[in-house]
């Protein structure tokens, strides 16, 4: 970013307690979420392998359709906090309207694709005959909820658009908490065996879309904002996911290709590999939720003409995420010795893993800086950018990647790999962020 002069104090502090207030709950709700898959696998894995084996096939590949759509979150929040921002709330409520409709077709669509593909699905990541009846069973009711995964990631961008992170905070943990009930209940207290888990999870993730609905609703009636589906505005919403739709497909490809590069490299290898992407992944939830307070706090100046503050809580986010960085890299290197033990006791794959998560470690703050980036310019609306920004970095990772079987490289240049495209992402989006085209004022970018 251009050389400002310092921040005062008193609006130093301002931006301090926004981004709390938006990214301790931000984090919160985050975290919760990939509880549903960890209590699924803690009720089912004591019914047998085979059925922990065909739910973690099934649970794979519905967290990789989910986080196709994350979309539905990030441009909904940006294009709300606009609205916010210019005082249109009747507006801002109709726009997270049109995300929630389109939440709704595509999954219903995903549905019509998912229920006659599901054997194929699940064959193609590579089941075994025990586990794939499992699999298949688990992934066609639960294909039933992915509709209310995908409102809830709408009704989540509309709230956090109106600034408000508590609520999906709270809905969260009550999605959490019902889900390891009805899980346990419908697993053994009714009999059901991996169809009752998969039971469980579609009826707490219908009942967290029907309070969502509820609170949008009542916010709908309340400012007069129609409640109809409004084929432009739908339209709009589609094409202003696009762009983040890009974004995160080349994002999943980047990960994938990591993965299957380590696979090559043996067995120890890859389990030491999926231990740092499990912390990795750990670690990304806090950084995540400062991009999520970025995309609220930016996105609202911005549709509030407010240039000049949009740049100022954008310096100040990026000095939090280094900070945090900073501080989550030197957890790592601290709690490594204590961290590896709760996942293997195998020398040959803690060998592996421990120069990996210093790696890992090391780029924590470049991480953080990069979150941080992210947030802020999906806050602006500035998807095209971002699209085109990691698509390059795509095409930076993956020949690199793919040279380090070939040169004798172990898993420590496979993270060092991630941590390049880490710093080319720093680097793409810090000159965008310099360059000041992001700032485009109004109630609609």
């Amino acid at each position: 970013m251009t050389q400002a002069p310092p921040m005062p104090r008193a609006t130093r502090r301002q931006h301090d307690r926004e981004i709390v207030a938006l990214a301790v709950p931000a984090f919160g709700a985050l975290v919760a979420e990939p509880l549903f898959v960890l209590a699924d696998s803690a009720i089912v894995g004591h019914l047998g392998t085979a059925q922990l084996a065909g739910l973690g096939i099934a649970a794979a590949l519905l967290t990789t359709a989910v986080s196709v759509f994350v979309f539905l979150a990030y441009a909904t929040t940006a294009a709300v906090a606009r609205r916010v921002g210019a005082g249109d709330l009747p507006a801002a409520i109709r726009q997270g309207m049109d995300g929630i409709w389109l939440a709704l077709l595509l999954g219903t669509a995903v549905i019509v694709a998912v229920l006659p593909s599901a054997p194929a699905l699940v064959d193609l990541f590579g089941a075994s005959q025990t586990a794939a009846p499992y699999a298949t069973t688990y992934l066609r009711i639960s294909a039933l909820g992915i509709p209310a995964m995908l409102i809830v990631l709408a009704a989540t961008g509309v709230l956090r658009g109106l600034q408000d992170t508590r609520t999906p905070l709270y809905v969260a943990v009550g999605g959490f908490v019902a889900n390891a009930i009805l899980n346990a209940a419908l697993v053994y207290g009714v009999g059901l065996g991996i169809a009752g888990s998969a039971w469980g999870t579609v009826i707490a993730q219908w009942g967290m879309a029907a309070v969502y609905l509820v609170v949008v609703v009542r916010g709908a009636r309340r400012h007069g904002a129609s409640l109809r589906p409004d084929a432009a505005g739908i339209r709009a919403s589609a094409q202003a996911g696009v762009p983040l739709l890009v974004r995160t497909l080349s994002l999943r490809a980047i990960l994938m290709i990591a993965t299957a590069v380590a696979a090559r490299l043996g067995d120890a290898d890859i389990a030491a590999h999926q231990i740092a992407l499990s912390l990795w992944s750990l670690l990304a939830f806090a950084l995540d939720a400062i991009a999520i307070a970025g995309q609220a706090i930016i996105g609202r100046h911005l549709g509030a003409g407010d240039a000049q503050g949009a740049r100022d809580a954008c310096r100040r986010m990026v000095e939090w995420g280094i900070g945090v960085g900073i501080g989550l890299g030197v957890l790592v290197v601290l709690a490594r010795p204590l961290f590896l033990p709760l996942f293997t006791t195998d020398a040959g794959v803690k060998a592996a893993a421990l120069p990996a998560l210093l790696v890992v470690a090391l780029s924590q703050p470049v991480s953080g800086i990069v979150f941080t980036l992210d947030g802020v310019l999906m806050g602006a609306g500035d998807g095209p950018y971002l699209a085109w920004a990691m698509v390059g970095t795509l095409a930076v990772f993956a020949p690199v990647a793919l040279l380090i079987p070939v040169l004798g490289g172990g898993l420590t240049a496979v993270w060092g790999a991630l941590a390049l495209m880490m710093v080319v992402r720093m680097l793409t989006l810090w000159l965008r962020t310099r360059s000041g085209r992001w700032l485009v004022t109004g109630a609609t970018r």
